[in-house]
């Protein structure tokens, strides 16, 4: 079987997997990795970039190393290459946990009970949930729901789509070392440099869909496009900006403004400023959307690898044909 079509048939059923099982309680190979992440740290830290570049490159290196290892192995079976596909999307993508996470936050808010929100919130960000009231609940998840459809859904189909099962695993071993050392603490300062260029790097194409692809189904194309050229580029990530803004104008309320983390303030510009303040219906709007964009995505990445394989079997049978002439 082509490449193209492992990659279509088993992307589609870890998609489904993920719709029916969501992540599991235990034993997530995420999880795993990072365990083994934060031990590979614990032997290498050093306050120093080399160091954190070297720690990048045994984590993420291993796991792609691993997974192609693993691809070759199973080349010769069509169904254990599809079922390994399959397996590989249901581990990284997290569309079901992000959703049923944020509908829980919403739930508990529509009830009024603000402090079971605040409990809950750090399942879905790292912000100080004692710093929000009901309204700056509402609006980190739906941030962190933007936010997390692009790295947890969109950009892992992105990879998927260009590199098999590595790119599926190593997009997201990216991500989650970003996750682990790639903020601005004086102990990640400079060892998580690389991670967090790293993540930059291979999010830029999955953030950048996930920004048309919000435009194009949240119902609200002209505002979404306008506030992701506004404003994206106010944001200090250069691919959570476009993310949020488009998301912000697609479902036409405002996000940014001021922040907390772990005790740490942060002033963001407002994205879509024209757009209202976020209330606790929206939680639900975003979810939805996210939904949206994680199908529309499945079907433009397989679309796009099957007609990046036949433009390559065509020429290769032009250059052949050519040859064959000449000789």
């Amino acid at each position: 079987m082509r490449a193209d079509r492992v990659f279509a048939y088993g992307a589609a059923a870890g998609l489904l997997a993920d719709l029916v099982l969501g992540d599991p309680r235990r034993g997530h190979p995420v999880a795993a990795f990072g365990r083994a992440a934060g031990a590979v740290e614990r032997l290498l830290w050093r306050d120093h970039r080399g160091h954190g570049v070297l720690h990048a490159a045994v984590c993420a290196g291993s796991v792609v190393s691993l997974a192609a290892a693993a691809t070759s192995l199973v080349r010769p079976s069509r169904t254990a290459s599809v079922a390994l596909t399959a397996a590989a999307t249901w581990a990284v993508v997290g569309a079901t946990s992000l959703q049923r996470e944020a509908r829980a936050v919403g739930r508990a808010l529509e009830a009024g009970d603000v402090e079971a929100a605040r409990a809950r919130l750090p399942h879905l960000c790292g912000r100080d949930p004692q710093a929000l009231d009901a309204d700056g609940i509402a609006r980190a998840v739906v941030e962190s729901v933007a936010e997390n459809t692009s790295d947890a859904v969109v950009g892992a189909l992105v990879w998927g789509a260009l590199g098999g099962v590595p790119g599926l695993v190593g997009f997201r071993a990216v991500n989650t070392l970003d996750a682990m050392v790639g903020h601005r603490s004086p102990r990640h300062l400079r060892y998580g440099w690389a991670s967090a260029r790293l993540d930059d790097l291979a999010g830029w194409p999955g953030a950048r869909l996930t920004a048309v692809l919000a435009a194009v189904g949240g119902g609200n194309p002209r505002g979404a496009v306008q506030a992701w050229r506004a404003d994206a580029g106010k944001h200090p990530s250069p691919n959570a900006g476009p993310v949020e803004a488009s998301f912000a104008g697609a479902l036409g309320v405002r996000l940014g403004g001021t922040l907390s983390y772990g005790g740490r303030v942060e002033r963001r510009p407002v994205l879509n400023q024209a757009g209202r303040a976020v209330q606790v219906r929206d939680i639900e709007r975003a979810a939805r959307l996210s939904r949206r964009v994680g199908v529309l995505a499945l079907g433009v990445t397989v679309a796009a690898r099957i007609a990046a394989t036949r433009l390559l079997v065509r020429r290769t049978s032009v250059t052949r044909i050519v040859k064959g002439r000449t000789s």
